[in-house]
């Protein structure tokens, strides 16, 4: 008979990606609604064309940056560097941290710009970007959470290279945020 314990470390898995599986269907509805927007705005010629500002390039640096890290930290943790964790969540955390604040650099650098989220001199093709930008900045605000909580954790000694469940919840959802944001880069870079 499995435990309680052991029922919730085999479910939690399968609902990270039942989650994540929501997650994409949010953001590609978002992008779907963006496309469709410029599409119909620009047949228009109600669309403004502006450029992403260079913050956003630099904290999709830092974002691929804390993902490798992460990578490696897990996989040396796995193959029994024990010491390995705890520098490599701090780190992760801290890249997080740095991640969310060029975000803001990049919307202060829109408003600079004349490009608003809402209010009467906003535009559609400024309120998808804000929008799409702060939905995905809340799952990144997620996963620092969850990053901090693991930090907890792991300092006091939760974790065992045999029993790391919870890095590995953690890790699979920062690299999925991680992709949704060079996914959203691309995206917006592309379909200007």
């Amino acid at each position: 008979m499995e435990t309680l314990e052991q029922q919730r470390r085999k479910a939690s898995k399968p609902l990270l990606w039942i989650g994540i599986g929501s997650i994409i269907m949010a953001f590609a509805g978002m992008t779907s609604g963006y496309v469709v927007s410029r599409t119909t705005l620009v047949a228009n010629e109600q669309w403004i064309t502006f450029a992403l500002p260079p913050a956003f390039m630099y904290s999709t640096i830092i974002i691929v940056i804390s993902s490798l890290v992460f990578w490696w930290g897990k996989r040396a943790y796995a193959a029994g560097n024990a010491g390995v964790l705890r520098p490599v969540l701090t780190t992760v955390l801290a890249l997080g941290l740095v991640f969310l604040y060029l975000q803001g650099q990049a919307w202060n650098q829109l408003m600079a710009e004349n490009i608003f989220f809402a209010g009467a001199s906003s535009h559609p093709a400024g309120s998808w970007v804000y929008a799409l930008f702060l939905f995905h900045a809340a799952h990144v605000l997620g996963g620092i959470i969850a990053l901090v909580v693991t930090l907890i954790r792991s300092l006091r000694g939760r974790y065992t290279v045999e029993d790391h469940n919870g890095v590995e919840l953690v890790a699979i959802y920062w690299h999925f945020v991680d992709l949704l944001w060079v996914y959203l880069y691309v995206f917006l870079s592309a379909i200007r």
